[in-house]
């Protein structure tokens, strides 16, 4: 079956972020591609490159609580419009260091930090802000639309990215990347205002000390963090793709993450499939298992398109898997959390790149890259295969039950409020 448009269709304000994003993240993603060539080339080194991910994990760990607590609280818009603007002035500092005679190391570590932090301060909010405008039933088509946003951004920008660096200069990657935040912000200055739910909690530890005790009471909610964070920690390729393209010839360095967006793009157009399968923890681990078993592959080959087709084969399982753990993630966690409980998501999404980046970096300076590929791979599927024993209720999960427990939830949230009003 194939994609499910109706998200686009029900709601003008999705509308608005999907195509902004589109545009903006197409250049994002050339300033996700450039920056690692960029570092490689200053200092040649695979664990410098590496490093850059460990950069930003400090910052994001620290300031996703802060996103979640706020983004359940705040006018979702001033949030997304803030870190926007942001990020548009960090962009236009990576393109001052790069006009230098000799680009500064240090203003990449501290970009790409302080680039991490206010995406952990914006991905709560836009989490929240699209279950508040798009009906439940549809989550699973709007995770594969956002899919097929950050699949074409993969694909296009770091393949351009790769040439334009490399024939070009990183200025001009930057400029581009610059360009394109035109349309992110114009989306964010024209949504519509949506209020933070009723008696919304205001930030406090207290309050994002519920939301962790709420996740981890929830083994089909902990599950989803810690599969994830195995599979990309072990696996996730990333800091070597400077070194393979020297291997497979410079001007290649942006067709390694594009042939993975290649293959989360196909996941997401046939996705029309997944709506009706209702175990989505069981599906999140297979697709996770699969995603090992494709970069244990792309380890042992020593040529360009073979080694092309299974990071496909690895974006797509990756994508499969994203697309059911977003479903348990927007299916079934009551509004007043969803804000700090996407801060907790986010956390495990980017945990296992960025510290698995670093740790592939590490091993390939040590090892080489082909060992590092191959051991991540098998550990991958060793980690994700222990994680799911270990969370029985995980795999045994049924999404139609998780609707039903949020509208549980979210009903006994109302009629406190309605009592609490009423004795006031």
């Amino acid at each position: 079956m194939l994609i499910d448009l109706s998200p686009l269709r029900a709601s003008r304000d999705y509308r608005l972020l999907f195509f902004g994003q589109l545009v903006s993240f197409f250049g994002s993603m050339m300033t996700f591609i450039v920056v690692p060539w960029q570092m490689y080339q200053l200092t040649q080194s695979s664990a410098m490159v590496g490093y850059i991910y460990l950069a930003e994990f400090v910052p994001m760990v620290c300031l996703a609580f802060v996103g979640g607590a706020l983004a359940d609280f705040l006018d979702k818009r001033k949030m997304l419009r803030m870190t926007e603007i942001g990020q548009t002035l960090l962009t236009a500092v990576l393109l001052l260091n790069s006009l230098l005679p000799t680009p500064q190391i240090w203003v990449l570590f501290v970009v790409v930090a302080a680039h991490a932090g206010l995406a952990a301060l914006q991905r709560p909010a836009f989490e929240s802000f699209i279950q508040k405008v798009i009906p439940t039933e549809m989550m699973s088509a709007v995770m594969a639309l956002n899919s097929v946003r950050f699949s074409i951004g993969m694909i296009v920008g770091p393949a351009v990215a790769g040439v334009i660096a490399t024939q070009l200069s990183a200025s001009v990657a930057y400029a581009i990347d610059l360009a394109t935040f035109t349309a992110s912000l114009i989306a964010v200055f024209m949504l519509r205002f949506v209020p933070p739910p009723e008696n919304a909690e205001k930030p406090s530890f207290q309050s994002i000390k519920k939301a962790w005790k709420y996740a981890f009471s929830r083994q089909e909610l902990v599950g989803t963090y810690f599969i994830d964070i195995a599979a990309m920690f072990f696996a996730f390729p990333q800091a070597l793709y400077p070194a393979l393209a020297v291997v497979y010839g410079e001007k290649y360095v942006g067709f390694f993450p594009a042939a993975i967006a290649v293959g989360a793009l196909s996941a997401s157009l046939t996705s029309g499939w997944t709506k009706n399968v209702h175990r989505h923890g069981l599906m999140v681990t297979i697709a996770a298992v699969l995603w090992g078993v494709a970069i244990l592959f792309f380890g042992f080959v020593d040529s360009l398109v073979p080694a092309l087709i299974f990071l496909v084969a690895a974006g797509f399982f990756d994508m499969i898997s994203g697309i059911f753990r977003g479903a348990i993630w927007n299916q079934t966690i009551p509004n007043f959390l969803r804000g700090r409980l996407a801060s907790i998501e986010m956390m495990s999404y980017l945990t296992g790149p960025m510290l698995g980046s670093a740790k592939m970096g590490i091993v390939a300076e040590k090892f080489g890259v082909n060992s590092a590929l191959i051991s991540g791979g098998a550990l991958c599927i060793i980690a994700v295969i222990g994680a799911a024993l270990f969370l029985p209720k995980f795999a045994a999960y049924d999404g139609r039950e998780g609707i039903k427990q949020r509208e549980i939830e979210e009903a006994e949230r109302a009629e406190m409020a309605r009592v609490s009003e009423a004795d006031f």
